[in-house]
């Protein structure tokens, strides 16, 4: 990981886009303007980030902006890792995607989309991946009920008539 003084100097770096760093427990992060991420992986990948190890939604109901989206990058050679955080308002949850220079987060994005409703700007194949596409909702926001909705599903219906009741 970036020590925290590595931190603050790949902040300085990436200059206006980065919002707030911190570091907390040996781990590195960067809160980032969400229209400057392709920017800020492209400079972090310059730097020997190639590897995104994975691409998560969050929700911190009840502060605002309330929705996240966390970038985990891998260096590879000096084993350090940092991640990358923005956020977006519900009313407006738009987020340029990094799909085009980073393809490993094609499924990821559209997890995202699906469960949380952050909508990837210029993602190639943005619709739902694990719910139905008539769904309604985003079952992984903390004010969804918790019991959820009873899904019905019809894959078996012609093959098998009524095997849901």
């Amino acid at each position: 990981m970036p020590d925290a003084t590595g931190l603050e100097l790949i902040a300085q770096e990436l200059g206006d886009p980065v919002i707030e760093t911190s570091y907390f427990r040996d781990k590195a992060a960067l809160l980032v303007k969400p229209e400057s991420i392709r920017d800020v992986l492209e400079a972090l990948r310059g730097k020997g980030f190639r590897f995104m190890a994975s691409v998560h939604g969050v929700d911190y109901f009840p502060e605002e902006p309330r929705l996240g989206v966390h970038y985990e990058l891998l260096d590879m050679k000096e084993v350090d890792r940092i991640t990358v955080k923005l956020r977006v308002p519900v009313d407006a949850p738009n987020v340029p995607s990094v799909t085009p220079q980073w393809p490993t987060a094609d499924h990821q994005e559209r997890e995202i989309y699906d469960m949380f409703g952050v909508v990837f700007d210029e993602h190639p194949d943005l619709r739902r991946i694990l719910m139905p596409e008539d769904y309604e909702g985003h079952p992984q926001r903390r004010d969804f009920p918790i019991g959820g909705e009873a899904v019905l599903f019809t894959n078996n219906e012609r093959s098998l008539p009524g095997w849901w009741k």
